[in-house]
């Protein structure tokens, strides 16, 4: 797997498509820079060879093309900063007469920011004649956008067959990847995945993959539920997706013909209400009383999972426990975010699958203490699905041919 470590970019226009999606407050603020200076090691290393950069990005989901709330224009300072006060120039748009001119006036040690690919709808429907313009702006490809990597999109994918033997990885996506296949190919054992979130249907795939990998399986969050209902409990007002009923079920056989153990939360934290100032009591999480709503896993539940976690020697952690963004549906989240940092401290290795783990993960000051947070929640849980990612495949096809 080629990365910028095998390249010089001397003299070189590196093109390099990066995950500065980021979260921003009423006044444009960047409230989380984490994946800003995720990519800062890959930018970098192109400077320093004597290349320059034109970074290229998304940020949040526009609609119907040019929005101040999207404009990257507000990742620019920041940019500088993290590159340790490196002059960041934007260009108002991604391609077009001006883009060019300013990407042809690049020097070495230069960079370019790009304004927001998603501008254009050409970008999320891998347009060829939109990837064509993109890819004339360098003279060379790197994919260092792990969080997008399942796009087919034209900066994500399509373009990168104009770069033959002039593309590669950047240290992010490596590293993503190089760390999603230890788990998956390699794990220490014993092996438990921790599988949380509201919907069945949104991990079904990434279960039945781990039912292949796994000794023990986790389950927490509203999902929980539906397995609960399946094995005719009684769930009250809690989640249930009524048409995966039968998929808990055939889940819950195969782990047992497989001898993979499947943990559901004994006990859980109810409300009468979906609110932090909702009434609360604890139950049996299969006697969930009328009227009442499993918003988190119990405190015995907790205990159970924090054993087990401790005794693995992998962990992959993906999809919260609870409701943990309200504060009284929290601890189940954070007691496993804390049994995952002590089992690093142990020697296990830990990966924090993105997207609510990770946020999670942040939220409790915990990141610096498991073996590896990932910054892309739906592409990790596609590579964990066991699915090709558009991004990686473009970029390695040509690699593997050779």
């Amino acid at each position: 797997m080629n990365t910028v470590d095998q390249f010089s970019f001397a003299g070189r226009k590196a093109l390099i498509r990066v995950d500065f999606n980021v979260p921003l407050d009423a006044s444009f603020n960047i409230t989380d820079d984490s994946r800003i200076a995720a990519a800062i090691p890959t930018l970098k290393k192109v400077l320093t060879d004597g290349g320059s950069l034109i970074v290229m990005s998304h940020l949040g989901r526009p609609k119907n093309g040019p929005e101040e709330k999207f404009s990257l224009i507000h990742v620019k300072q920041r940019l500088s900063e993290l590159l340790g006060g490196v002059a960041v120039h934007f260009a108002p748009d991604c391609i077009g007469t001006e883009a060019a001119g300013m990407a042809a006036a690049l020097k070495p040690g230069e960079v370019l920011l790009l304004e927001n690919l998603r501008f254009y709808k050409e970008e999320e429907k891998g347009d060829l004649e939109f990837s064509r313009k993109l890819a004339a702006l360098g003279d060379f490809y790197i994919n260092d956008a792990f969080g997008t990597a399942h796009r087919a999109h034209a900066s994500t994918a399509v373009m990168a067959q104009f770069f033959p033997g002039k593309k590669c990885f950047g240290y992010v996506m490596a590293a993503e990847i190089a760390n999603a296949k230890k788990v998956l190919e390699q794990p220490s054992r014993p092996f438990t995945a921790i599988v949380g979130g509201a919907k069945v249907s949104d991990k079904i795939l990434i279960v039945e993959n781990l039912l292949n990998i796994a000794d023990n399986i986790l389950i927490g969050g509203g999902m929980a539920y539906t397995f609960f209902k399946a094995q005719g409990g009684e769930i009250g007002n809690s989640l249930c997706e009524t048409e995966r009923l039968e998929t808990c079920r055939e889940i819950l056989a195969r782990a047992a013909d497989k001898n993979v153990r499947i943990l559901l939360p004994q006990d859980s934290i109810c409300a009468d209400a979906f609110s932090n100032e909702a009434n609360i009591q604890n139950a049996p999480s299969n006697a969930v009383p009328d009227g009442w709503m499993g918003l988190d896993i119990g405190a015995e539940a907790s205990a159970e999972y924090r054993k087990v976690i401790m005794e693995s020697k992998t962990v992959l952690w993906n999809g919260p426990m609870g409701v943990f963004e309200m504060s009284h549906f929290a601890q189940g989240t954070k007691t496993v975010a804390e049994a995952v940092a002590d089992a690093t401290d142990a020697g296990s290795f830990t990966l924090i699958g993105g997207g609510d783990s990770a946020a999670a993960i942040h939220k409790f000051g915990l990141a610096d203490r498991v073996s590896y947070v990932s910054t892309g929640g739906g592409a990790l849980l596609e590579y964990f699905e066991g699915k090709v990612l558009p991004g990686i495949a473009a970029v390695l096809e040509e690699q593997q041919a050779g």
